[in-house]
């Protein structure tokens, strides 16, 4: 897989420009991008979105083949760096930050990424100021992990939603 998506980035699309009565096609590119192995999402953002009982959780139930395990070693070893370059930096976020970061799924996400050279698709902003929690594009930069929005991805993957003639 060349780039795996965050859950923002699904439920963004769900709630916003790709609901999933106005846009099925949206659905079905990423689908077809995940059997091409162009992209995926991981176990952990599966199991953020299968806690909620609407369309996207049951998109996310019924193609649980494009959300990718963490359990390897590799990604296991990732996730360690992450937390340790976390904890080097919690002196700085507010209190709870590092926890919060930890006990979710982006941790996991970037640690995916870095196993296999995928690039994090994320709707958060590098923001090299935050306080408040740590975001993903920050740690990403500061892995060297590369990161872009739905958008980027749809113009890199050239993705068309065209209505039939």
């Amino acid at each position: 897989m060349n780039h795996l998506l965050d859950a923002n980035t699904l439920i963004e699309a769900k709630n916003r420009y790709y609901g999933m009565a106005i846009c099925p096609g949206f659905w079905q590119w990423l689908l077809l991008k995940n059997e091409a192995l162009a992209l995926a999402s991981i176990t952990p953002v599966m199991e953020e979105l299968t806690k909620g009982n609407d369309d996207l959780a049951g998109w996310a139930k019924g193609n649980s083949g494009f959300f990718h395990s963490t359990t390897d070693e590799e990604t296991q070893l990732a996730f360690g760096q992450i937390a340790e370059l976390v904890a080097d930096r919690a002196h700085r976020m507010k209190i709870g930050a590092m926890e919060e970061f930890l006990a979710g799924a982006d941790p996991w996400l970037i640690a995916k990424a870095m196993t296999t050279g995928a690039v994090v698709v994320t709707h958060e902003v590098l923001n090299l100021d935050a306080k408040r929690k740590f975001i993903i594009p920050n740690i990403c930069r500061e892995l060297g992990v590369e990161f872009l929005n739905t958008f980027e991805l749809l113009h890199r993957l050239e993705a068309r939603f065209v209505l039939p003639a």
